[in-house]
Parts: structure tokens; C-alpha cells; sequence
């Protein structure tokens, strides 16, 4: 495919009119062709436009059509092939294998969307029948279904290309809701945005949609980014970033004559408890598995764990002595740019000069500039809970090991900690006591609690949350992985006392999209008449 190094609007490219931009290999900090060219406020409406005047027809598309076009977009991506995948790792500096894992993930996710659009219950039908004979007054004919917000406007992550970017998560649950997506690329990996973005326009062509159904953007976050979120066609927000841009673009959003809703997902510490039982076993595997979970992806995940308490004596001593091991045999890996790489070593060396804090271990710089060498420090409960420095995010491979001696220490942590994605728990039968104590107070602070495993890999199905409170997310009832994603772009309406020839169709006694319906409060299935 050819990179053109503009903006898709409604299925054309636009050059930009503003400056122009260039992806970088963080490898060698080496120039990428083509420039990309940043469009203007102006040129924006013209995006934000079209997918207002896309909304109509989109968000009432039936279901098998709606599914086959997730379905195209998903192997529009796989078709690209091999260039994809070089591209994303020229701009990224990520492994061939993380990558093309990441790419399954996209073209899964689409998949999974596709299956929810068929079978239809996010659509939310609920019908209570009119009961006219009722006394003292008859009930009206009441009927409830989820329709799509509006256009949404998506920002493409730095850490996941693919997954969280052009038709990643945000973008595909959107798009599976019925709402036409404006994408923001993120000015880290311009080409790979543009490739699947070519990708998205092609199926919304062969489908005979509106092009406005999806428009890609490039611009600056600052200006670009901000415009979006306050323009009036807008109805809401995906992002996953930095704590600060997340909360930028919230106030934005906060102050319009109309607020939206931003789904933002930020930054997390996702701390690690680990009890004397499972002290017990291989502790050198228990520390490989730490040290594997914090450098992985050069540390550059989400729900890389930042935080492990560990307890005090001598099994501890032995834990954090593996753990100091295993990361000396660590070589640093190329981070994602030299913004990001620079931000952790500020975040590292302030860490590490903070009082009560020691260094555990340290690796090896990697072969590139843009490596460092990942490091995990250590310090006491007391420190932790009192010095709020220890609690700030570094994103990257570094990690902090808090040392423990009661459960009450640890209730006590927890209740210092901010909103989290994860908990994980490291135990065995004989630490269930200790943990049923902390399991209700970090159900405040996180959105998914893992016991024996690590909060890397998050897995993408009906069942999984990933989000919790602030400020891991903006919105602690939602998740932006998992078939659930598709709620934050929904908003329920109620029909009273409309005859079939006005209501949609998804609430027509005669049921053509054959969608389970809860009618008088009974979830029916699709082949139950409403009167039956």
C-alpha cells in the first residue's frame, strides 16, 4: 500500500494545511518518509462534519451488514501483510512477534464486535406491554432500547500501534455501537495509523456506507486534539495516554455548552501483594515472573506492575535478592521514542533519590540510545504510605518493592493508593484469610483483581475490565477492553404508546432483527411473540 502522508477525510486523502511532521525510528532516532502533513481547525470540521451526516444512516444499519463491515476491516488489516508489520516496528521500535500479536488482537477484537452486533443484545430491548384495564390507572405501552451517542472522536495510544490505535479497541467498539469515528493519530507511529486507516476507508467503500463514517486525522494534540473534543458534532471520547493529556482533554470536554463524556484511560501503579505462602515455593520463579511482568515491552504497558509488597524477614530477603538478580541480567529495550525514554529517566532518577529508597537491582543499558536500563528500588511500608513521591507513575521497566509486616500495613496502603487497573495477589491456601481482608478494600481502588498471575496480557472477551478508578480511567464504570467497551457510546430511550409503524425496528412486535428482548421484566428470546 501507498503511504500518502495525509489525512483520510471521509474516505479522501487531505493534504494538511498546517505543519508538517515525520514519524521517527527510536532505534537510531532516524527521520521516516513520507512527511505528514497536519491539517488546520478548519480543515477538521470537514471530518467532524461528515460523520454527523454519516450518523443517521450508520446508526441504523441492520445487523448483518453492520457485522460484515467489522468483519472487512479486520481482514482489510490482515491483507496488508508483512508491511504492516515493518512499518509499526520502524516507528515503534517493537519486536516483529509482539507486533504481529498485536495485530491478532485488532483484527480479533473487530471479530468479537462483529459476533455482539448479530447478537444484539446490546441493544438493550425492554418492553413492558400496555395494560389498559389496569386499576386505578391503565399502563401505557412503554418500550426501551440503546441507540448510539453520536460521532466519537478516538486518540491513538503511543504503547499499542495496533490494539489501542486507528482500529484498536476505542475505534471498534465505537464503530460497533453504530457511531462514526473521527481518529486522531498519534503522531509516534503516522504510517502504520495511515495503513490500517486505508484499511478502514476500503470496507466502508465496498459496504456502500457514508464516508463519513470514519475520517483519520493528523494534527497536533495541543490544538488538533483539543478542537476535537470541543466540537459540537462530537457526542464523545476514547483516549489512552498520559494522566495530564487525559485530564486536559476532560476539562474540554467538561466545558462545552454541551459536555461529553471522555473515556480516558491513564495511568496506573497495578500493585502486587505477595504472602508469605507463596513465599514458600520457587521463589527465583516468583521474582522471573515479576521481573519478566515489569520489562516487558520495555515496561511500556499499562498494567506493567510499578508496585510489589513483599514481607519483611527472611523469606522476603530472598524474594527481593531474586529479584535483584534477575533484573542485572536484563538489558534495557528500545522504548518507544526519545520523549518517552527521557520521561523515565527523570522518573527513575527521582525514585531513586527519594529518602528510604534503595536500589534492588539494576540492568544493563540496551544497544540503542533510547534503552535504559531497567531498575527495580526498594523501601519500607512506612516510607510508601507517607511519602507521596513513591506513588508516581514511571512509565517504563522500573518498579518499586515495598516491604511489609501486617495486614493492617497493607489496609492501610491500599486505602493511600489512587484508583488502579489491577490488583494481583501472589498467595497460597493459607493466606486466603489475609486476603479475604484486603479483597473488599481493593474493589475500590481497582478494576480487576488477579490471584497467582500477573497483570500483563489482558485478555479481550465479555467478561474482562479494564479500567477502575481515577485516575486509571476517567470513568470507573466502564472498560475500555472487552465486549462491555461498547456501553460508553450508548444512552437509552424510551417510546411511549407508539404505534409499530413509528417505532425502530429493533422494538416492532415483530422482532425482524431477532433480538432477546426483556419484556415485563423477563428476558425473553427472540423467537417469543410480546403478547405471547
Amino acid at each position: 500500500m501507498t503511504l500518502t502522508g495525509h489525512s483520510l477525510i471521509a474516505g479522501q486523502p487531505v493534504h494538511g494545511g498546517g505543519k508538517t511532521a515525520f514519524g521517527f525510528n527510536p532505534a537510531t532516532n532516524e527521520q521516516l518518509d513520507p512527511p505528514y502533513s497536519l491539517i488546520t481547525e478548519e480543515q477538521l470540521t470537514t471530518a467532524t462534519s461528515a460523520a454527523a451526516q454519516a450518523y443517521p444512516s450508520f446508526s441504523t444499519l441492520d445487523p448483518d451488514t453492520h457485522a460484515g463491515f467489522l468483519e472487512a476491516i479486520a481482514e482489510n488489516i490482515e491483507a496488508i501483510g508483512d508491511e504492516l508489520i515493518i512499518r509499526a516496528g520502524q516507528e515503534t521500535g517493537l519486536p516483529a512477534a509482539r507486533l504481529q500479536g498485536e495485530r491478532a488482537r485488532t483484527t480479533g477484537q473487530l471479530r468479537l464486535f462483529a459476533a455482539v452486533v448479530r447478537q444484539g443484545d446490546f441493544r438493550g430491548v425492554r418492553i413492558d406491554p400496555a395494560i389498559p384495564d389496569r386499576t386505578p390507572l391503565p399502563r401505557a405501552d412503554i418500550r426501551q432500547r440503546q441507540i448510539p451517542l453520536g460521532p466519537v472522536a478516538v486518540f491513538g495510544a503511543s504503547n499499542f500501534p495496533l490494539a489501542f490505535s486507528t482500529a484498536g479497541g476505542d475505534t471498534a467498539s465505537a464503530l460497533a455501537a453504530g457511531c462514526p469515528v473521527i481518529f486522531k493519530a498519534h503522531n509516534a507511529h503516522p504510517g502504520t495509523s495511515e495503513l490500517v486507516g486505508q484499511a478502514v476507508v476500503k470496507a466502508v467503500n465496498d459496504f456502500g456506507l457514508h464516508p463519513g463514517v470514519f475520517s483519520l486525522v493528523y494534527g497536533p494534540g495541543a490544538s488538533i486534539g483539543q478542537a476535537l473534543v470541543a466540537d459540537p458534532a462530537v457526542k464523545a471520547v476514547g483516549f489512552t495516554g498520559s494522566q495530564s493529556a487525559g485530564i486536559a482533554l476532560m476539562r474540554t470536554a467538561a466545558a462545552r455548552p454541551e459536555p461529553i463524556p471522555v473515556y480516558a484511560e491513564m495511568s496506573s501503579l497495578n500493585p502486587v501483594f505477595v504472602f508469605p505462602g507463596a513465599l514458600k515455593g520457587d521463589v527465583d520463579a516468583l521474582a522471573q515472573q515479576y521481573v519478566t511482568a515489569v520489562t516487558g515491552s520495555s515496561g511500556q504497558l499499562c498494567t506493567s506492575p510499578g508496585l510489589l509488597f513483599a514481607p519483611t524477614g527472611e523469606a522476603g530477603d530472598k524474594l527481593a535478592a531474586a529479584v535483584g538478580r534477575a533484573v542485572s541480567a536484563c538489558a534495557g529495550q528500545t522504548m518507544l521514542t526519545e520523549g518517552i525514554a527521557g520521561s523515565w529517566n527523570s522518573g527513575a532518577e527521582a525514585l531513586g533519590a527519594a529518602a528510604g529508597v534503595d536500589v534492588v537491582g539494576r540492568g544493563t543499558a540496551g544497544p540503542t540510545e533510547n534503552a535504559p536500563a531497567p531498575a527495580i528500588f526498594g523501601t519500607n511500608i512506612n516510607e510508601f504510605v507517607s511519602n507521596h513521591v513513591l506513588h508516581a507513575e514511571i512509565f517504563g521497566a522500573a518498579s518499586l518493592v515495598i516491604r511489609y509486616t501486617t495486614t493492617e500495613e497493607l489496609l492501610e496502603a491500599i486505602h493511600r493508593l489512587e484508583g488502579q487497573l489491577t490488583a494481583s495477589l501472589q498467595l497460597t491456601a493459607e493466606d486466603y484469610p489475609t486476603a479475604a481482608a484486603l479483597i473488599p478494600a481493593l474493589e475500590q481502588k481497582v478494576g480487576r483483581i488477579i490471584v497467582n498471575g500477573w497483570p500483563t496480557g489482558v485478555e479481550v472477551g465479555h467478561a474482562m475490565v479494564h479500567g477502575g478508578p481515577f485516575p486509571a480511567t476517567s470513568d470507573t464504570r466502564t472498560t475500555s477492553v472487552g465486549t462491555l467497551a461498547i456501553n460508553r457510546f450508548l444512552r437509552p430511550v424510551a417510546y411511549q404508546n407508539l404505534p409499530q409503524q413509528l417505532l425502530p425496528v429493533p422494538l416492532q412486535d415483530s422482532n425482524p432483527w431477532h433480538l432477546n428482548r426483556r419484556i415485563d421484566g423477563s428476558v425473553l428470546a427472540a423467537d417469543v411473540e410480546v403478547n405471547a
